[in-house]
């Protein structure tokens, strides 16, 4: 790592230094429910009273608004407006808790800070970048405005300076994964690069698990494998692939396998 990047990180690090739960959710390859792992945490946390903020740095690919019932037509700001100097951090985010239904009921909330899905606001980004410690100084005000109890970081897949970033000034980074070949050899990477920079908390998600693998078995080979801990794994949901993202998995199946499954993940590690 160069010294610039060294130094980046440090002043990224020393602008959330207050956050008392700063989590990132990365996978290294796309496709693997990373998005969706995302939002159903919030909303689980906000289920047990939690303020939270879930923020998409995923500015190449952004999708995670879709998941809070927003189109394309109804985000007025997003993150990109914030670093391009438009907007302040705290106008780009949107208070999602009326998404939560019931599950809001301990006065949890949710706030989320979406990325421009418009083509021409995604090519800016790719042509031009963006000043990663602006971004760092943004999410200090954010958690200080909203007075956050978490700040959910949904990165860019694979690894790249952006999400380097992200995972070096983490609490806890939460890999997700597939039972699947490409992604066993690139979470191998990735958990190496977390180590050595020192992720205070790493954990594995393992998502769309066919139903016939032995789920305590396929624990065991990642836990080996990685020597990390499986938090949860998650089997393939066919009522997850008919909601299709139009919606919050534990708001609308709170007692399916799979929601039980990210109430077990925020047991164990975030309260």
């Amino acid at each position: 790592m160069s010294n610039s990047f060294l130094l980046a990180i440090a002043v990224f690090t020393w602008g959330l230094k207050s956050v008392s739960k700063f989590v990132s959710i990365h996978s290294y390859r796309g496709g693997t429910g990373k998005s969706n792992t995302t939002a159903n945490l919030a909303a689980t946390l906000a289920k047990y009273g939690k303020r939270v903020a879930v923020v998409d740095t995923d500015i190449q690919s952004p999708g995670i608004h879709v998941l809070f019932g927003f189109s394309e037509d109804q985000i007025e700001t997003t993150l990109n407006d914030y670093l391009w100097g438009r907007r302040s951090i705290r106008e780009v985010a949107y208070d999602v808790t009326n998404t939560l239904g019931s599950l809001a009921d301990n006065n949890g909330k949710v706030f989320l800070i979406p990325s421009s899905s418009r083509a021409e606001d995604i090519a800016r980004v790719l042509r031009e970048g963006y000043d990663i410690e602006y971004l760092g100084q943004g999410l200090q005000a954010l958690v200080n405005e909203l007075s956050l109890d978490y700040l959910l970081v949904d990165t860019h897949p694979g690894l790249n300076e952006e999400t380097l970033l992200s995972i070096s000034i983490s609490d806890i980074l939460f890999l997700i994964l597939r039972p699947d070949a490409q992604d066993y050899q690139g979470t191998a990477v990735t958990v190496d690069v977390a180590r050595k920079l020192k992720v205070p908390a790493l954990f594995m998600v393992v998502n769309k698990v066919p139903q016939f693998f032995n789920l305590g078995d396929l624990k065991s080979k990642i836990e080996d494998t990685y020597s990390a801990d499986v938090v949860g794994v998650l089997p393939h949901s066919d009522e997850m692939m008919v909601l299709a993202s139009n919606g919050l998995f534990v708001v609308d199946y709170p007692n399916d396998p799979v929601s039980e499954t990210f109430d077990e993940i925020v047991s164990q590690c975030l309260i």
